[in-house]
């Protein structure tokens, strides 16, 4: 390559060329929702608790930083995580700000634990969780006692003194999100009395199948009307030896790519079977994908199984608001599917998308647009007209400190006529630390660009 021709070179920091044949057996890093919950839980539990298949990524070492300096004994090594719980009330108070990174999950979880402990603790993050909601997590929270001085009543940093005689609630979500609901139940860990939680939609339930695995009792009431979850605190969580099955959200990304790239067959092993998050797989069967689900089993109070995908011709689909919650971390992925789908596509309801990493609803539509992929944004629904016969490409991604934009941006290359580029893959680690190499282990042609020291 000349030099004019290098310099022309976008400077992406990843390139992803148009692949076929993707064919191989893969395993997955472990759930990200499951491994904040393990990590939060087994720091409470007394005794020591022993975790394996704990997904090593940034997220979750904000996670683990948070906890050892809330007083747990933490030792992470390559294929396992040994923590020595300190029992619930028993939180010290930090010696210096929490740092959050990028991650919502963490910040909002322990941002629930702290309230109910008579500590003092300021939250800090990056410059992307900075700018994420926090008022929808501190409004059910103050009903505990707490304090919380939020910068311009909504942003992180906060300052949070947590309350000496915690008060429970009970409090009916109004809009759902297993965020929320596990912040108000880890708050009420250290809560005498009852406290409830009301949710007329489902969201995530892990927190409510890890705290029955731990040995807390949880009262689950299901209506026609919505779902009642309550909690007696101040009790006490027994210590649990625990693998974590693959992320059903990091396997959408090989299951797509397998079914949009030609010739292709995949199996990604040890994948969590939630139905509270199976909401992208169902979506994708009714498109037309090939795609079997093989060896189903327990694991750790949640079901697990393989996924097999091959080859598949995909044709449009509209997809309700209400099944949103069960796939929101999704749609980054499935817009790739709906891009070479026959037809116009329609995901309904995706205000939730606005308040994540970046505007995810807006950048969903930028990344395709970039690519030549026809996309709209009416309200909160996306419209995306699929063009089976190929996708232009071309596009540089600013991913916008958004590990999904990226992964998404990524598989989208695979199935371009040109090469898609992103501006950052460090992002990536937020979720899935060995994305690039795992991909091209399956035939994906994923490459890592050197810059010139002067770009």
């Amino acid at each position: 390559m000349n030099q004019n021709q290098k310099n022309n070179k976008p400077d992406g920091r990843v390139m992803a060329m148009q692949s076929q044949g993707l064919f191989g057996e893969i395993n997955i890093p472990g759930d990200k929702s499951i491994s904040h919950r393990c990590v939060i839980l087994s720091s409470l539990a007394v005794g020591e608790s022993k975790i394996t298949g704990i997904l090593n990524s940034s997220d979750i070492s904000c996670t683990i930083n948070a906890m050892r300096s809330l007083g747990s004994d933490i030792h992470l090594q390559p294929d396992m995580c040994t923590i020595n719980g300190i029992g619930i009330g028993s939180l010290a108070e930090p010696e210096k700000p929490l740092d959050f990174g990028n991650s919502g999950t963490a910040a909002r979880l322990i941002m629930g634990l702290v309230t109910s402990h008579p500590i003092s603790s300021v939250f800090i993050g990056d410059e992307s969780l900075s700018k994420r909601p926090m008022r929808r997590v501190v409004d059910p929270l103050l009903g505990f006692g707490a304090e919380f001085d939020l910068r311009d009543s909504e942003f992180l940093p906060v300052t949070i003194k947590g309350s000496n005689l915690p008060i429970p609630i009970s409090y009916d979500m109004p809009i759902p999100s297993a965020q929320v609901k596990s912040a108000i139940l880890f708050a009420g860990l250290n809560t005498p009395g009852v406290t409830s939680i009301f949710e007329k939609q489902k969201t995530r339930d892990h927190t409510e199948k890890l705290l029955d695995f731990y040995g807390y009792n949880v009262d689950i009431k299901e209506s026609a009307e919505g779902t009642k979850i309550s909690i007696v605190g101040q009790q006490e969580l027994r210590p649990v030896n625990i693998n974590i099955p693959g992320d059903p959200s990091s396997a959408a990304y090989p299951a797509i790519a397998g079914l949009v790239c030609k010739n292709s067959n995949v199996t990604i092993k040890n994948v969590l079977d939630n139905p509270t998050r199976d909401g992208l797989y169902k979506s994708l069967i009714e498109m037309g994908a090939n795609i079997e689900f093989l060896n189903e089993r327990s694991n750790a109070g949640e079901k697990v199984h393989d996924i097999l995908v091959k080859s598949s011709s995909l044709k449009a689909i509209e997809i309700c608001a209400k099944r949103a919650p069960s796939m929101i971390d999704d749609y980054p992925a499935l817009a790739v599917a709906a891009s070479v789908a026959e037809g116009i596509s329609i995901f309904r309801g995706l205000s939730e998308l606005r308040v994540k990493e970046s505007d995810r609803l807006a950048g969903i539509k930028y990344f395709l647009e970039i690519n030549g992929v026809e996309a709209s944004i009416s309200n909160d629904d996306l419209i995306i007209k699929g063009n089976p016969s190929g996708i232009k490409g071309g596009g540089l991604v600013k991913t916008s400190l958004d590990h999904r934009i990226a992964m998404s941006s990524l598989i989208l290359g695979l199935v371009s006529d040109n090469p898609v580029y992103i501006d950052d893959s460090e992002t990536i680690n937020t979720s899935f630390p060995g994305f690039i190499d795992l991909m091209n282990k399956l035939g994906a042609r994923l490459e890592i660009l050197e810059l010139d020291s002067d770009s």
